[in-house]
């Protein structure tokens, strides 16, 4: 990530084409808002659009806007997201959702930054840095015949990738304490406190969903803790019984279960007893067993502080 940040530094005020390739949730918005702030940009509109979200017969009077009178039901001019991102930034996610008529008519305003309302006649400058996100290499799409070549090649001059949070735990525990701020603040609750045991459990779990997941299960502990600290068994069900079906030893088949060398290693044994005890739906006893130490080192070291 720190990698990634200074590759946004680098490009955000540059006039290039940004393309951001991550799994959903991955926080792809988020990185496209860093490089508008980043920019000389940064005092004007950031706009985001979901491709997938517009229908096909929509999306040019979307994108571009509408003349009075263009089609049934346009009784007043509206202008689109390109006219109302002039001067900022326009975010397109999911580029690959869209057809193959609405890359075409894309590909059109991109080469040129001109556009036309729908039914008008007259063609509109626009001065908008267009950022782009997809889940999934478009290459594959191009192979495949449902993306543009043209337009590939287009919005492909720098390309981003944001990796999914299974693969950069060390983010979970800052994330954590972003949201926690976020949450109490916002639902006005008090800050829970984590056990040692749910700190392990929050790094042990794949984070399918990514920070988008993250985020949730932030806010599920901040409202339905039991008191004052959120334990193992305030997690929402369905990551509890991930959890207890995940193994620890994944990705490797040697039964490793990775560890960072950069911590104290009463953080890392605290990390391997708590994902042990959640392994075994929150049974210390059949943890302590597994791991040959006593039911009472595992009570100690997982005690609930407060």
């Amino acid at each position: 990530m720190r990698r990634l940040d200074r590759e946004l530094r680098t490009v955000a005020d540059k006039d290039v084409a940004v393309c951001l390739i991550g799994e959903s949730g991955t926080g792809k918005e988020v990185i496209a808002r860093r490089i508008h702030e980043l920019s000389s940009r940064r005092g004007a509109v950031f706009i985001p659009i979901n491709c997938a979200a517009i229908p096909e017969t929509l999306f040019e009077s979307e994108i571009f806007g509408h003349e009075r009178g263009a089609f049934t039901g346009a009784s007043e001019l509206a202008r689109g997201k390109v006219e109302a991102a002039s001067g900022g930034s326009l975010f397109l996610d999911e580029i690959g959702e869209l057809s193959l008529a609405a890359q075409a008519k894309l590909l059109r305003f991109l080469e040129n930054r001109r556009f036309m309302r729908v039914g008008g006649s007259r063609k509109i400058d626009a001065d908008v840095r267009a950022i782009f996100a997809t889940l999934r290499p478009l290459d594959d799409e191009v192979r495949r015949g449902v993306f543009r070549a043209d337009l590939f090649y287009r919005i492909q001059g720098i390309t981003l990738s944001i990796p999914p949070l299974r693969e950069r735990q060390a983010d979970v525990g800052p994330l954590v304490e972003q949201f926690v701020a976020e949450f109490s603040s916002k639902h006005r609750v008090e800050a829970p406190r984590f056990s040692r045991a749910t700190r392990a459990a929050l790094r042990a779990y794949e984070w399918p969903g990514n920070v988008r997941e993250l985020r949730n299960v932030v806010e599920h502990l901040c409202l339905f803790r039991g008191g004052k600290s959120a334990r193992p068994d305030h997690l929402p069900e369905p990551m509890r019984s991930a959890l207890e079906h995940q193994p620890l030893t994944a990705p490797d088949a040697a039964g490793t279960l990775t560890v960072s060398v950069d911590r104290p290693l009463a953080d890392t044994v605290d990390d391997i007893i708590g994902a042990a005890v959640v392994l075994h739906g929150g049974n210390r006893s059949r943890a302590a067993q597994m791991l040959g130490i006593g039911l009472r080192t595992v009570q100690r070291r997982l005690r609930v502080r407060g």
